[in-house]
C-alpha cells in the first residue's frame, strides 16, 4: 500500500517515513501542501491514503483537504495537528479528513487509525491475499501455498520489496504491469528504480516463487513489463 506523509517537520517526517516503511508501507513524504497537490495530481501516484499535517507551508493541511474533495478524490485523509480544542476537530473533519490525531502521539495508535481507514475504504486489504493456491501472508511477511503435496517449501519469507512486488502483482493476476506502473507504485517518488533494479527485485520474487514450486509464474513481456500468470498448483519436475 502507497501513502503520502504531508509533514513539515523533518524529524518527524523522516521518522514517520521510517517507521510506517517497516510496516510494509511504500512511503511519498511531502513538506508543503503545493508540492502534496502536485503528487496526488500526478496520473500514476496510486495513492491509498495520506497522512496530512495541520500546519504546511504554502497550502495547510486545511486547504488541502479541501482541494482534494472539491477535485471528489476519495483518498483517505488522517489529519495529524497538535490543535485539540473540539472545534478545530470539527473544522479538520468538515473539511475532509478522516480522522484526526492530535501530537503528540504512539506509533501503534496511528497504525491502528491506518488500518482503521484502510477497512473504511476500497483499499482495504483482508489478513491474507490469495490467488489460487498461492497466499500472501500479511501478519508474518511471507509467502505461502496452499498446496505442500509434491515436497515444496510451505512458505518463504519476503524483503519489504519483495512484499510490495508480490502484493500488486497478486492484486491483478493476469494484467500486464509496466516499469512505470510498477516503479509508481512501489517505489518512492523520489527513488530511482530503473528498469535494472525493477528487473533485480523480479528476479528475487521469481527465486522465491520457485522455492514453492511456482518457477514460471511472472511472465516478461519484452519491450512492456511483467505478467503475474496465477497459478494452477505446484508441479513435479
Amino acid at each position: 500500500m502507497k501513502i503520502l506523509l504531508v509533514e513539515d517537520e523533518p524529524d518527524l517526517g523522516l521518522l514517520l517515513q521510517k517507521n510506517l516503511t517497516h510496516h510494509q508501507y511504500v512511503v511519498d513524504w511531502a513538506q508543503d501542501g503545493e508540492k502534496a497537490w502536485n503528487l496526488l495530481t500526478f496520473s500514476q501516484a496510486n495513492y491509498s491514503l495520506a497522512i496530512v499535517d495541520w500546519m504546511l507551508p504554502r497550502m495547510s493541511g486545511v486547504e488541502l483537504c479541501q482541494q482534494i474533495r472539491g477535485a471528489a478524490q476519495t483518498i483517505p485523509i488522517l489529519m495529524l495537528t497538535a490543535r485539540d480544542r473540539m472545534e478545530d476537530k470539527v473544522l479538520g473533519l468538515d473539511a475532509g479528513a478522516d480522522d484526526y490525531l492530535v501530537k503528540p502521539f504512539g506509533l501503534e495508535e496511528l497504525l491502528a487509525r491506518l488500518r482503521a481507514l484502510q477497512r473504511r475504504s476500497n483499499a482495504f486489504q483482508p489478513p491474507n491475499l490469495q490467488v489460487n493456491d498461492l497466499i500472501l501472508d500479511y501478519g508474518n511477511n511471507a509467502l505461502r501455498t496452499a498446496d505442500t503435496r509434491l515436497g515444496y517449501l510451505a512458505s518463504v519469507n519476503l524483503s519489504a520489496k519483495e512484499f510490495q512486488l508480490v502484493e500488486y502483482f497478486l492484486q491483478h493476476p493476469g494484467q500486464l504491469l509496466s516499469h512505470d506502473q510498477i516503479r509508481n507504485r512501489v517505489w518512492e517518488m523520489n527513488s530511482e528504480a530503473f528498469s535494472n533494479i525493477i528487473a533485480a527485485q523480479i528476479r528475487l520474487v521469481r527465486k522465491k516463487m520457485a522455492e514453492l514450486g511456482y518457477e514460471n509464474s511472472i511472465e516478461t513481456v519484452r519491450g512492456l513489463g511483467y505478467r503475474f500468470i496465477p497459478p494452477i498448483q505446484p508441479h513435479a519436475e
